[in-house]
């Protein structure tokens, strides 16, 4: 709104903007007055045409008491909350499992229909995972729920399918060798596990590019906290226990900002992607871990990473 308002329609706007806040909230004007602290007749007198506006501090008074901002009434802003709930809204904690299944999860991919979805996992990403890499990773944790984790991860996939929105995945080379080569957090995951799951990752990457995109980029020189990107209306950063959730579009617009760079930092794009993951998985099948380990990161064939 403009800044150049003329004091009488301002003036107007606010008896308006007075009239419906009470009205939205069902208070009378004794009730309001009672609120504030003034008699009945100051609050009859805001609301009566032709009437100034009030002073700074009886305006802030009945702005609190109807819990609505003073620059709404003042004819500011748009936004009739007040700062503190827009705080609220605009940045929320929202509980999170350990497997990233939940209905929360699942809602913000349904809302988030028809725009670009921008992922960077804490692991490989869960929407890609196979029921094997499901089962080992978080049987310890979910136990019986492992196989709901599992289900909830395929529904995610289906609604990508259905609904065909873009989803970019952005993820550190060192995660994938380091599942390849059953090294790290991934010690001891089975072969038949592995291959089945660097097989199902080759799979989706054909079938679904380029609505899925998956950049892979060197840790030792871009760094990234898990998060999800839902459109324009919603940026998640993973805790472990908690979501941190951003609802406003300038911080979402800025979390967006820090993907594109991983894109373009990135030293495998979506088109090569597909392609490491074949020769990652030839060179561990036709080699020992060790020698897999020593190929994958120095920059042979099987990473092909790009110079700075």
């Amino acid at each position: 709104m403009s800044d150049m308002i003329d004091k009488r329609d301002r003036a107007d706007l606010f008896r308006l903007r007075l009239a419906q806040a009470m009205a939205r909230v069902a208070v009378s004007q004794s009730a309001l007055a009672r609120r504030v602290g003034v008699d009945r007749s100051t609050i009859s007198a805001l609301l009566a045409p032709g009437t100034r506006l009030p002073n700074a501090g009886l305006a802030a008074d009945c702005a609190q008491a109807l819990a609505v901002s003073c620059d709404w009434l003042l004819g500011l802003t748009e936004r009739p909350d007040p700062p503190d709930l827009l705080l609220d809204r605009a940045l929320q904690t929202v509980p999170a499992t350990r497997a990233l299944f939940d209905a929360t999860v699942f809602d913000w991919h349904r809302q988030a229909a028809g725009y670009k979805v921008r992922h960077v996992p804490a692991t490989l990403p869960d929407i890609l995972k196979t029921r094997g890499t499901v089962m080992w990773e978080y049987r310890e944790a979910l136990g019986s729920e492992a196989d709901q984790a599992y289900a909830g991860f395929e529904a995610q996939l289906g609604l990508l399918r259905t609904l065909q929105s873009d989803f970019e995945i952005a993820m550190p080379l060192d995660s994938v060798v380091s599942f390849a080569t059953a090294t790290g957090y991934w010690q001891d995951i089975p072969l038949a596990t592995r291959l089945q799951q660097i097989d199902h990752l080759i799979a989706l990457c054909d079938e679904l590019y380029p609505v899925l995109r998956l950049y892979l980029f060197d840790a030792h020189r871009v760094f990234s906290a898990p998060v999800t990107i839902f459109g324009p209306y919603l940026a998640a950063i993973y805790l472990g226990q908690a979501y941190i959730a951003f609802h406003d579009r300038a911080k979402v617009a800025e979390v967006s900002q820090h993907f594109d760079w991983l894109v373009r930092e990135a030293a495998l794009s979506a088109r090569e992607a597909a392609g490491h993951f074949r020769d990652l998985r030839a060179r561990c099948v036709g080699s020992g871990s060790s020698d897999c380990v020593q190929s994958a990161l120095g920059g042979g064939p099987a990473l092909r990473i790009k110079t700075p």
